[in-house]
């Protein structure tokens, strides 16, 4: 998609990014409701920022994968032919395209619907979700859409991504590596290492957006295992670091339109885990994963999807 540093922003871009925004919490709260289950969290505190991402931030090319997602087809071998990441709903690769790295593999149920809203993945694709040899993962594996590298463990991720930045350099390739990962990334050991090459290195083209929603498996991030104060620890580890609100799709996309100066930018996109859906804060503070206790429950989750949807203008 285009920033400013390839072609002239549209001037909607920020009505149609906040449509698809919302429209990724309905598509993902349907998703919960029909499997009673699923990451709802996570869709409502980072649902501008992907909508941000592939609208504004990420230059990137036209899918070249399927609408409809390949079944998986193995694991990368010599003599497996068929295979390929899930990069390829991002397009293709080349010298002054971005490369987007999505680390947190949780996530996986927000990516898809942020691929549907953009037009790169058919709803239809969805309906793989988590089934027996399909590439569409609950958690996502770098065969599954919009995936390009193994998530693995947390901050597996962004190692690989400082490589594919280094890589880029040698070859005096012009795109940027784009990666969005969560906060609680910031608890991996790897992941320091991996800030400490990007500095190193001065890998400016590096651009890291972080979702800071605050949360965890176990509950609030701060009370398991506190990463604050985030800004100035990345200081010191030589980024170039800027705190937005995570729901404000301009100051989202400000730091992507900076001039390079030797150092890898950090947005920490402070985030609300309710956001767009109040009822989820009866769940507080175990927000990690949505499974209705009962039928009762499903049902006020319902009652919202259906005053959602009521209010939702109609995809472009």
């Amino acid at each position: 998609m285009p920033n400013s540093s390839q072609t002239e922003v549209p001037s909607n871009w920020k009505e149609n990014a906040s449509r698809i925004a919302n429209r990724i919490r309905l598509r993902v709260l349907e998703h919960v409701l029909t499997n009673n289950g699923g990451y709802m969290s996570q869709a409502c505190s980072s649902a501008e920022l992907f909508a941000a991402l592939y609208t504004r931030i990420v230059n990137l090319a036209p899918s070249e994968a399927p609408m409809i997602p390949a079944p998986f087809k193995g694991v990368p071998a010599s003599n497996n032919s068929l295979y390929t990441t899930g990069g390829i709903y991002n397009g293709p690769q080349a010298a002054h395209l971005d490369r987007f790295i999505f680390s947190p593999a949780h996530y996986a149920l927000v990516l898809y619907a942020t691929l549907i809203e953009v037009g790169r993945m058919s709803p239809e694709g969805l309906k793989q979700f988590n089934q027996d040899g399909s590439s569409v993962e609950m958690i996502g594996a770098e065969h599954s859409p919009g995936c390009e590298v193994t998530n693995g463990s947390l901050g597996q991720s962004i190692s690989q991504a400082v490589g594919i930045a280094l890589g880029r350099r040698l070859k005096a390739e012009t795109g940027r590596v784009v990666v969005m990962m969560s906060d609680g990334e910031f608890n991996e050991g790897q992941t320091w290492e991996a800030i400490a090459s990007m500095s190193h290195y001065k890998l400016d083209s590096m651009l890291v957006y972080v979702d800071v929603n605050g949360q965890c498996v176990d509950g609030k991030l701060n009370e398991t295992m506190n990463v604050e104060p985030l800004q100035s620890r990345l200081e010191a580890f030589g980024a170039r670091v800027f705190s937005v609100n995570a729901h404000d799709l301009e100051a989202l996309a400000a730091p992507a339109e900076l001039a390079p100066d030797g150092r890898p930018i950090f947005v920490l996109s402070y985030s609300n885990p309710t956001q767009g859906l109040p009822l989820l804060q009866n769940r507080a503070p175990k927000l990690h994963y949505l499974r209705f206790k009962d039928e009762a429950e499903r049902e006020s989750y319902l009652t919202v999807y259906q005053s959602m949807l009521a209010n939702m203008p109609a995809a472009e």
